[in-house]
């Protein structure tokens, strides 16, 4: 099992204290310390639980949209998106909470074209209002003239938002764009044209699951 970067740290600092409550046991020989370092274990193995980062296989091709993070579909519906497609757009959003894996991925191929982080609040991200008030990143992609926004939206004890893009490089589907930390969403901004192959509810796989096909198919 690999692990996102950004998550080494914390499950270092984690190991540590957990080998510092073991010693702390082993020195005092009494079971509450014994007790203290059992929690601290499962303390550590659910951080590095947390920081997983698998590959991941499965369908690909121009037309497709892959889901860009692990979780549950909260949200299908149509809006406007004035930042990138400057228009009405079909909002895909995936709600992760704390086991799903982390680590976000690009739903299309293309070139970044936009790249803008919006500080804010730290609302319920499953719910509407976190798409306009939440600290958010947004990822604007471009192939072959359609574009597509990728929206990282941190969520109630989100504090991290981490992402890769930087505009005029290009990036291929499936690959890694970013992680956040501690339970948030992503939300997926699509032409009109496209069919939305998910409904509300369904559970995604980042990398793997097709949201939607761009031909309309």
């Amino acid at each position: 099992m690999s692990f996102a970067r950004e998550g080494l740290p914390f499950i270092g600092i984690a190991a540590l204290i957990t080998l510092a409550g073991y010693a702390a046991a082993l020195s005092m020989r009494s079971w509450p310390f014994w007790l203290v370092a059992f929690v601290l274990t499962l303390i550590t193995l659910w951080v590095a639980y947390f920081f997983r980062d698998p590959e991941r296989i499965g369908e690909r091709g121009e037309d497709l949209v892959i889901a860009p993070a692990d979780g549950r579909v909260v949200h299908v519906m149509e809006v406007d998106e004035p930042a990138f497609l400057r228009g009405r757009a079909l909002r895909v959003s995936i709600f992760m909470n704390v086991f799903n894996v982390h680590v976000n991925r690009y739903p299309v191929s293309g070139t970044v074209r936009y790249v803008h982080y919006n500080p804010g609040k730290f609302l319920n991200a499953a719910t509407e209002k976190s798409s306009l008030e939440n600290e958010q990143s947004s990822v604007g992609l471009e192939h072959e003239g359609r574009r597509i926004l990728v929206r990282q939206i941190a969520g109630l004890i989100a504090r991290r938002i981490v992402t890769y893009s930087r505009e005029g490089e290009r990036v291929e589907q499936a690959e890694r764009m970013g992680i956040i930390r501690f339970g948030s969403r992503v939300d997926v901004f699509l032409p009109t044209t496209a069919t939305v192959r998910v409904k509300v509810g369904q559970t995604t796989v980042a990398g793997t699951t097709v949201i939607a096909d761009l031909a309309g198919r």
